[in-house]
């Protein structure tokens, strides 16, 4: 990352070529979430869907950006648009499951001795990171 952070440096330098830019900071900008995603992982021993989702648009994001769209043949464009279609799915499926489950949580709470309940709210290392 320091090489690209280097590279990216010297070519402020030079005229300025946006292609090459716009490469470099989408690339660092991926790189940081790869580590953040790791980071997750290392601490609480499971993966973050919602990190490994934006690492997966800002890729496919940074790819049509860096050919254009009119370069891009059609097919490969739809291909594209189809899975930024998926991959925002899921953000909102996971968005939608944790409410989902908090609404389930809260009617199971309400049954509970008060002992119980001061037990559950406490939150665990888990609980922090819904999915």
């Amino acid at each position: 990352m320091l090489i690209r952070l280097d590279d990216m440096f010297l070519s402020l330098l030079k005229p300025i070529n946006f292609e090459a830019v716009t490469s470099d900071i989408l690339f660092i900008l991926i790189l940081v979430e790869i580590f953040r995603l790791l980071i997750i992982y290392l601490q609480e021993q499971r993966i973050s869907i919602g990190a490994a989702v934006e690492v997966s648009l800002v890729s496919a994001l940074r790819e049509v950006i860096l050919q254009g769209v009119l370069e891009i043949p059609l097919n490969r464009l739809f291909g594209a648009c189809a899975f930024l279609v998926v991959l925002g799915g899921l953000l909102f499926l996971r968005v939608w499951m944790f409410q989902r489950f908090d609404a389930i949580k809260q009617t199971k709470d309400e049954g509970l001795p008060d002992n119980q309940h001061s037990q559950l709210l406490r939150p665990s290392g888990i609980e922090q990171y819904p999915f």
